[in-house]
């Protein structure tokens, strides 16, 4: 694993480079509230719409009913509470670039819901980035992304920045701010667990600051 903290304009030109030849995949992994989603955005409008389209995991959230009628509405956000299965397969057309455009669902954060067919990725675009919380994870249908990631970057805060922007996205999207705080220390904090379990595994170490 590469030493961590390159600075933001040497992870732009190594995404670049990934941009010539075949279809390439970059994956942006992170525990909840690591700011992957903030980076994958900037690396994507500074490499503009020829070059790279971002397509995140979280469009595979289970949809709320989905997740009730399991008993797993109080654990969203968990490993299996995601469509592994669809993400892998949605990855594998990605890669194989056999189709004009294919469009990948979206997640929602003011809906709390994946909005299916949502995000065009042409063809004639290079490079897709993907970021999420389990693209490290090997068990069950997670599995499946085993050579799916041409590189894989870990982004990993310090914890107390971490957190205090979590909480204040769960602010920002309803939550008062004790039950932010409650669900940032519970169910997110399991989930980030998990998370950094598979952190060896990146190509590269990455502290958004």
């Amino acid at each position: 694993m590469a030493p961590s903290n390159p600075a933001y304009e040497v992870l732009l030109e190594r995404a670049r480079a990934l941009t010539t030849g075949e279809r390439r995949v970059l994956g942006l992994v992170g525990p909840p509230g690591a700011g992957k989603s903030t980076l994958a955005a900037r690396l994507v409008a500074d490499l503009g719409p020829e070059l790279a389209v971002l397509v995140p995991m979280d469009g595979f959230h289970l949809a709320n009913r989905v997740l009730e009628a399991l008993g797993r509405r109080d654990r969203k956000g968990a490993p299996d509470t995601f469509d592994a299965g669809g993400y892998v397969a949605l990855l594998r057309r990605l890669r194989s670039r056999e189709e004009a455009v294919v469009h990948a669902p979206e997640f929602r954060r003011d809906l709390e819901e994946p909005v299916g067919s949502a995000l065009p990725v042409p063809r004639e675009v290079p490079l897709v980035l993907t970021e999420g919380n389990y693209l490290l994870l090997r068990e069950g249908e997670w599995a499946g992304l085993e050579g799916l990631l041409d590189e894989t970057w870990y982004v990993g805060p310090d914890e107390r920045t971490r957190l205090e922007r979590l909480v204040a996205r769960h602010v920002a999207f309803g939550k008062d701010p004790e039950a932010a705080r409650a669900w940032a220390l519970g169910s997110d904090e399991a989930n980030a667990a998990v998370v950094a379990a598979g952190r060896h595994r990146a190509h590269l170490v990455v502290d958004p600051g």
